[in-house]
């Protein structure tokens, strides 16, 4: 999880910004969490973008693109104070391509709970920040990554730890989709990502924020909006080999000077490997057992 006000062109609009992602194992099926607008900028408006687009990026059995897209969009924020949802789903090559339609599978409003075809359930509305860290471990880590340098925290005790986000809102998407759906199925291995997308003066769609697995973007890529943003532009598949590079360098350089790897040339292609392209693999099937594995 962790992905808050990673890049400058999410930051223009709060509703764009993508803060926590996750995929778990529910009552009845598999779970897709997207969150996003944390309170911590406060000068965000309520709720979703009525201009923009909330996916769920699904890639079959290690394939390189999605095959499965669950698209949401919300109407205006109204005087009884909510906004209207709709929920689709393109499959195959539509999955991935903007201007399809798709097939809506359910309508609604946010803040109660909507249902759909084979079990589906949908709610959308505020909720307390899920995210728990404290700041001060974040900003030692940044600075070591960044220079190759040992991690200090002076001071700093586990017992005085305390979350920097306690108290925050943010704005979730919860969808569950059940075992009986003849989208998704059971018995499959998936990677999955989320995207928030805005509409474009030309008609077009325009990528503004995706997240897969947790703190990529803070910790790789710290204080770097344009590289964030470009970052942010892209497909997972598209991001190799350049992003490789640098973060299996930064990694190298920070193991080095801690001492925490034989290798450390070695080790940061290791990780760059496990960590791109970034897409989020659950552990297991999306039918129990699966304990999930959230970012």
């Amino acid at each position: 999880m962790s992905h808050h006000l990673d890049s400058e062109l999410s930051r223009r609009d709060n509703r764009l910004d993508l803060t926590d992602h996750y995929v778990f194992r529910g009552e009845t099926g598999t779970v897709f969490v997207m969150d996003v607008n944390s309170s911590l900028a406060t000068d965000a408006p309520l709720g979703w973008h009525p201009e923009a687009r909330y996916e769920f990026k699904i890639h079959a059995s290690g394939g390189e693109l999605e095959d499965l897209t669950y698209r949401l969009s919300f109407g205006p924020w109204d005087a009884d104070g909510g906004q209207s949802v709709s929920l689709r789903v393109l499959t195959g090559s539509q999955a991935r391509d903007d201007a399809a339609e798709g097939e809506l599978l359910a309508e609604g409003r946010t803040g109660a709970v909507i249902t759909g075809p084979a079990g589906l359930r949908l709610w959308t509305g505020r909720a307390a920040d899920p995210f728990y860290v404290d700041l001060t471990q974040v900003f030692a880590i940044n600075a070591a990554v960044t220079r190759g340098a040992e991690i200090e925290l002076p001071g700093w005790r586990p017992d005085i730890a305390q979350s920097s986000f306690a108290g925050s809102f943010i704005h979730s998407i919860v969808l569950e989709i059940a075992d009986d759906d003849p989208h998704l199925g059971v018995d499959r291995n998936i990677g999955v990502w989320s995207v928030t997308k805005l509409a474009t003066d030309a008609g077009g769609w325009r990528q503004i924020n995706r997240e897969g697995h947790p703190m990529i973007w803070p910790i790789f890529r710290p204080d770097d909006g344009e590289a964030a943003s470009t970052t942010n532009e892209t497909h997972p598949a598209d991001e190799l080999p350049a992003e490789s590079e640098h973060i299996a360098k930064l990694v190298a350089g920070v193991v080095r000077a801690n001492g925490t790897a034989g290798d450390p040339e070695a080790h940061g292609r290791s990780v760059a490997r496990r960590l791109l392209p970034d897409v989020l693999c659950p552990i297991g099937p999306a039918r129990p057992p699966s304990s999930g594995s959230p970012t």
